[in-house]
């Protein structure tokens, strides 16, 4: 597999911001809400080098890559969330997981909307310019739908965590330190089983892929690219 310089400075820049943009607002939120463990590790902070996580966000990424697996996903540093410490924190807990969707979202109409602008770029710089703008708006929406999975640690998961009655909501809760395990045996494990026997198990993924299309098909339209 070639990857040129060129390759990973349209992708390694709009990944880079997509995910120290999610982690920051899930700390900014919070602080907002009552909880400053966030603020006052640093993790409320544009700098991505307090938001990467070696495994989650470089190393996990780059051998699903190479395995040739039927769905690529990664993650970031979770942002330390006290949860009693916040104002409401049962409703104040949906707030802050949102905070991180929500923003990718707002980054990917940023980034559709300077579709428009595309006219003023020099030349020369475009396609570069173009490339990054249309990687930013396809993992900012990824990152966003991805999310929104309702498995914890996800944000998804936090929000049907917090929405959800007590009596569905605490077995949920308890998932949370198996969440990484399911994600990987339903995105990763259970297609690879299934491509043995001739089955397409590849459920998730291809609704992901959907979602996803649908999402970046209602950002182009919004912002008047479509």
């Amino acid at each position: 597999m070639n990857v040129s310089l060129y390759d990973l400075s349209v992708w390694v820049i709009p990944l880079v911001i997509a995910i120290t943009f999610h982690e920051a607002a899930h700390g900014f939120v919070a602080y907002r809400l009552g909880d400053n463990t966030a603020w006052q590790l640093g993790r409320v902070s544009f700098n991505p080098l307090r938001h990467i996580d070696p495994f989650g966000t470089i190393i996990l990424p780059a051998m699903l890559l190479f395995a040739h697996s039927p769905f690529l996903f990664g993650y970031a540093k979770p942002v330390p969330v006290n949860f009693r410490n916040l104002n409401n924190p049962r409703l104040d807990m949906v707030w802050v997981a949102l905070a991180g969707p929500a923003t990718n979202i707002l980054l990917a109409l940023l980034a559709a909307l300077a579709f428009h602008a595309l006219p003023l770029a020099p030349a020369n710089a475009a396609q570069w310019i173009f490339d990054n703008l249309k990687n930013s708006l396809l993992i900012n929406v990824v990152l966003a739908v991805f999310n929104m999975m309702p498995i914890p640690p996800l944000d998804g998961g936090r929000v049907a965590v917090g929405l959800l009655p007590r009596p569905l909501a605490l077995p949920l809760a308890r998932l949370e330190p198996f969440g990484m395990l399911i994600l990987i045996a339903i995105l990763i494990l259970l297609p690879l089983a299934g491509s043995q026997f001739g089955l397409n198990l590849d459920v998730i993924s291809a609704i992901l892929r959907t979602l996803t299309g649908y999402v970046i098909q209602a950002v182009l339209f919004l912002t008047g690219n479509a």
